[in-house]
């Protein structure tokens, strides 16, 4: 199918350049002209600005994916709106918040076109592995672009789509959350390590027979002894951990419903109080991990 891609950071690029290289037309946009003379050596057609990319469907309805952050999504689409043609999919499959996800549904339905909210997990892996895609919106419109999820999700991932707009956004919203959790334990675990009554125990060498079937082997874990193998002292990683959002947003929504989240809120507050100063072992290991899954910056950065 043709696509259009639209944001070529680290996810939006490794999205074009998958679906190019699996049979799929890819008309790659990116406000800078690099990311698109890259997309180019790939077999995408460029498009330098907005309008290209509507030229590059000829009278047809565009289906545009939109990468860009949360923050921008917004005044992305009021620009967008003004060219694409009626009938057009857009896609937004960063990490916004999707209790703006109906009120951007219904904008771009006034305008007779239809927006999907695909939250994308898989990092700077999701190119190898295949990404987890999680769907919001109109069913007609996923079913429309189920031949690119498809390609996305090969070999190991995939997609599910799970009801109106806003759904799809929420439950990957959940899944970061999930996440920061995840990652805050183990981070903990190997400072226990490393900080512990034993002080030669290779963290390694832990991390290596943890991941062989034991209750804690996981994508994260493999992650978290490749990156202490590469650098056991974590020598360099100042220790700030940055928050891109989504915990946030699961807290204030939990507020909301009432539902207490206490391993979710305390891995949350770890990272806000990296960011005044108190650093340690567990939270440089925290950053490393987002570096090694999300190519992140490792000192603190989005």
């Amino acid at each position: 199918m043709r696509i259009a891609i639209s944001g070529l950071g680290k996810m939006g690029g490794q999205i074009a350049k998958k679906l190019s290289e699996n049979g799929h037309e890819v008309v790659a946009h990116n406000r800078s002209r690099g990311p698109v003379d890259e997309a180019v050596s790939y077999g995408a057609i460029p498009a330098y600005d907005q309008k290209s990319v509507v030229d590059a469907f000829g009278s047809q309805p565009v289906v545009l994916w939109i990468m860009i952050p949360a923050e921008v999504i917004d005044s992305a689409l009021d620009e967008w709106l003004t060219i694409l043609p009626a009938g057009s999919v857009i896609i937004d499959g960063g990490n916004s918040d999707y209790r703006g996800d109906k009120a951007r549904a219904d904008k771009v339905a006034v305008r007779g076109s239809t927006l999907l909210d695909i939250g994308t997990s898989g990092g700077v892996w999701g190119i190898t592995n295949g990404f987890s895609m999680m769907v919001g919106g109109e069913y007609n419109a996923y079913k429309t672009v189920v031949p690119a999820l498809e390609t996305l999700a090969a070999p190991r991932g995939g997609h599910q789509y799970f009801g109106p707009s806003g759904s799809g956004h929420y439950v990957k919203m959940v899944h970061n959350a999930i996440e920061y959790g995840m990652m805050e334990s183990l981070a903990e675990g190997y400072r226990m390590l490393a900080e512990g009554p034993y002080k030669n125990i290779d963290l390694a060498l832990a991390g290596d027979i943890w991941q062989q079937s034991s209750v804690v082997t996981s994508w994260l874990n493999d992650l978290t002894r490749q990156a202490l193998h590469e650098n056991p002292n974590l020598d360099g990683i100042s220790g700030v951990v940055a928050e891109s959002g989504e915990a946030r947003w699961t807290l204030e929504t939990a507020k909301e419903l009432g539902i207490p989240l206490p391993s979710i809120q305390a891995s949350f507050d770890v990272r806000l109080a990296s960011q005044k100063g108190k650093i340690n072992f567990a939270t440089k290991l925290l950053a490393a991990m987002r570096n090694k899954f999300g190519g992140h910056n490792i000192n603190g950065q989005q």
